[in-house]
């Protein structure tokens, strides 16, 4: 699937993805994936729904989802180069995922995060119902050496 507004694109077509600028960006600048491998990164790429946000031939912005298309989601990794944000995209590209024609009919969507709750509020996250059901088995050093 493929989206333009004027010089922008945004595709889940996995051939078009900068694998390199995918990991430069979480490994040193996401601060949720610092140290994390081209392997590790490449592996994700493989097994998930991935959107590429691009000018001209440029990407610029990425997102995935992790899902079994009938059930469920997991949105993560979602960022736009520095010098791109401020001016919507990040609404544009969360308003083509959340419409993409597999992710329709979900009972849950997950999203951690701790930036931009503003943005993922518009697209009706929220916080846990019931925090106390919630569990997750979570290494924040997975990805030291």
């Amino acid at each position: 699937m493929e989206a333009r507004k004027d010089d922008y694109l945004i595709s889940t077509d996995r051939e078009k993805l900068n694998r390199e600028l995918i990991h430069r960006f979480l490994s040193t600048e996401s601060g949720w994936a610092n140290g994390i491998k081209l392997e590790t990164v490449n592996k994700s790429i493989d097994n998930s729904l991935n959107f590429g946000l691009y000018l001209k031939n440029e990407q610029i912005g990425y997102a995935k989802v992790i899902s079994d298309f009938s059930t469920i989601a997991y949105l993560g990794d979602v960022f736009i180069l520095n010098d791109y944000r401020g001016s919507g995209l990040s609404k544009w590209m969360m308003e083509f995922i959340t419409a993409h024609e597999d992710l329709q009919g979900l009972r849950r969507w997950i999203l951690l995060t701790n930036t931009a709750p503003w943005l993922y509020e518009k697209f009706g996250f929220t916080r846990p119902n019931n925090p106390d059901f919630y569990m997750e088995r979570y290494n924040p050093k997975v990805y030291e050496l």
